[in-house]
């Protein structure tokens, strides 16, 4: 494993909503992600996921804890030094459709960050960069001239990918890519993704609420529930051996394509509703849809620890 490119240490980010309330949307998560690797974040709609990605992005501040990439706190950048950062690191976001201008060209969508950033000293150069984007991400560059409505879901997401590599970053935030995708194109766009990595030794955080295709590109798994982080292994160890019951829960969902085998198999089902995080339960937040619940799970919040040989859970299960 590479050396650690992220820091996300005891992060919280928390919202005001109105009359005194503070929506936990992130609350005291640690991970770290290592160069050329991809760590994936999975969990349920409303958990986390994608606020954890924004906050890392810089869009929104911190309410407690720290990010280091390359170990500098992202938080206490100036101006200079955020405007360096966001070289570095780019997004790919959930929807391709409203993330894309629609009153602007291709050309224009991917070169506007080229621009910003004050890359290329010609319009030459920079459409020649354009059109080698556009070929690396399986288009063409008679595409540069079109606009995005022009377009199927699963090329305005290659489009976005292609804005997305035209700073040259090292670290690129998934959030979702593929979740507005056809079944068909979702493969496509995953193999594509670790094409790129694999060219361009890139580092991925990806987040998404499908483990089955999470499994395909991750090398390390994190999963999160209700803003908190219940439990992180190396992909193949979670699948084989989950040891939270909601990574259990999770997994029993994602149907075999074998009739004999997902015959035989037990769905584990979640009783209850999703708790607001508003108002999230106190000790275990999980402990009120979790089938193996004690009554400790309600009085004291579970410790995150190392249960077996780097596969970490907070679980009262595995003191």
């Amino acid at each position: 494993m590479g050396e650690r490119i992220l820091l996300v240490n005891q992060l919280k980010k928390h919202f005001h909503v109105g009359k005194g309330q503070v929506l936990q949307a992130v609350d005291g998560i640690t991970f770290d992600v290592h160069r050329g690797e991809t760590f994936g974040l999975v969990g349920e709609s409303g958990c986390g996921k994608s606020t954890i990605g924004r906050t890392i992005m810089s869009l929104y501040e911190t309410t407690a804890g720290e990010i280091t990439y390359e170990g500098e706190n992202i938080h206490t950048f100036n101006e200079a030094e955020k405007f360096a950062y966001y070289r570095k690191i780019q997004m790919i976001y959930q929807d391709p459709y409203a993330s894309l201008n629609p009153r602007s060209t291709v050309q224009e969508v991917i070169a506007e960050p080229m621009e910003i950033h004050h890359l290329y000293p010609s319009k030459e150069e920079q459409l020649d960069r354009v059109y080698t984007l556009l070929e690396e991400v399986g288009l063409h560059r008679d595409h540069a001239s079109r606009y995005p409505h022009e377009f199927s879901g699963g090329q305005r997401q290659r489009i976005g990918i292609a804005r997305a590599l035209a700073l040259d970053p090292e670290f690129i935030i998934a959030d979702e890519p593929i979740s507005a995708l056809d079944v068909s194109v979702q493969a496509q766009v995953v193999n594509l993704l670790k094409d790129l990595q694999t060219q361009k030794n890139l580092t991925f955080l990806f987040i998404a609420h499908d483990l089955s295709m999470v499994k395909q590109i991750s090398d390390r798994i994190g999963v999160m529930y209700l803003g908190h982080l219940v439990e992180l292994t190396d992909s193949a160890d979670l699948y084989d051996r989950p040891l939270h019951p909601y990574t259990q829960a999770l997994l029993s969902a994602i149907p075999i394509p074998d009739p004999d085998i997902e015959a035989q198999r037990e769905r584990i089902i979640l009783q209850g509703e999703l708790p607001s995080p508003i108002d999230p339960p106190s000790g275990c937040v999980f402990r009120t849809r979790c089938p193996k619940a004690m009554a400790i799970c309600a009085q004291e919040k579970p410790v995150w620890a190392e249960a077996e040989t780097n596969h970490y859970v907070a679980c009262h299960l595995y003191k």
